[in-house]
C-alpha cells in the first residue's frame, strides 16, 4: 500500500488543490490531505476553519484523509507512514522552488520521494490569494471553489468588516 501527503495551508481550498488531490487518488492507495497550521504568511481562515473546509470538500472519498499539522512536512510525511509528497505546480517559478524544498527534503529524509503534478492548463491562474482577493472585493468565485468554501468566505469577510486590509492585493483592485 502506497500512501501519499498532500500538504498545504489550503487559505482557502480551491479546484486546482482538488484536482491534484484527486488526480493523485488515482495514483496511490491512500491521499493524506494535510493542512499546515502556521505557515510564515497571513492567513484569512484559523487553522480549525481550514481543516474543517477540507474535511467537508473530501467528506465519503475513502481514498482521503485530513488531517492538521505542525513542524517540518517531511516528519509529517514520515510520521504518517507515507513515503510520498505531493506538490502541485502551476506555473514555472512554482518548479524553482518545489526543486529546492525536494532537495532539501531529500537530505533530511531520503526515504521520502516528492511526485509533482502539472496543474490543468484551465486551472493554471487559481491560487487560494486570487480567491481571496476576488471574494475581499465582492466578486464571484463560485467557480473556483465548492460551495460551501464560497459560503465560507462571504462569511468571513462580513466577520471582518470593511476598512481592514485583511487581503494582500495583487492587481485584480486596479
Amino acid at each position: 500500500m502506497v500512501r501519499a501527503v498532500f500538504p498545504g495551508t489550503f487559505d482557502p481550498i480551491h479546484y486546482g488543490h482538488i484536482d491534484i488531490a484527486e488526480r493523485a487518488a488515482r495514483l496511490f492507495d491512500e491521499v493524506i490531505i494535510g493542512v499546515y497550521d502556521k505557515p510564515l504568511k497571513n492567513l484569512l481562515f484559523s487553522p480549525e476553519d481550514r481543516l474543517t473546509l477540507v474535511q467537508k470538500t473530501f467528506n465519503g472519498k475513502p481514498k482521503f484523509t485530513v488531517i492538521g499539522y505542525s513542524g517540518l512536512t517531511a516528519k509529517f510525511v514520515r510520521d504518517q507512514g507515507a513515503t510520498v509528497l505531493i506538490r502541485g505546480l502551476r506555473v514555472f517559478s512554482d518548479f524553482e522552488h518545489e526543486f529546492r524544498m525536494a532537495l532539501t527534503n531529500q537530505r533530511i529524509y531520503p526515504e521520502i520521494e516528492m511526485v509533482a503534478f502539472i496543474t490543468h492548463g484551465d486551472l493554471t491562474f487559481l491560487s487560494s490569494s486570487t480567491v481571496r482577493e476576488i471574494a475581499s472585493l465582492g466578486g464571484d468565485v463560485s467557480s473556483m471553489v465548492p460551495p460551501h468554501v464560497v459560503d465560507a468566505l462571504k462569511k468571513r469577510f462580513i466577520e471582518l468588516g470593511d476598512g481592514q486590509q485583511i487581503v494582500q492585493p495583487t492587481y485584480l483592485r486596479d
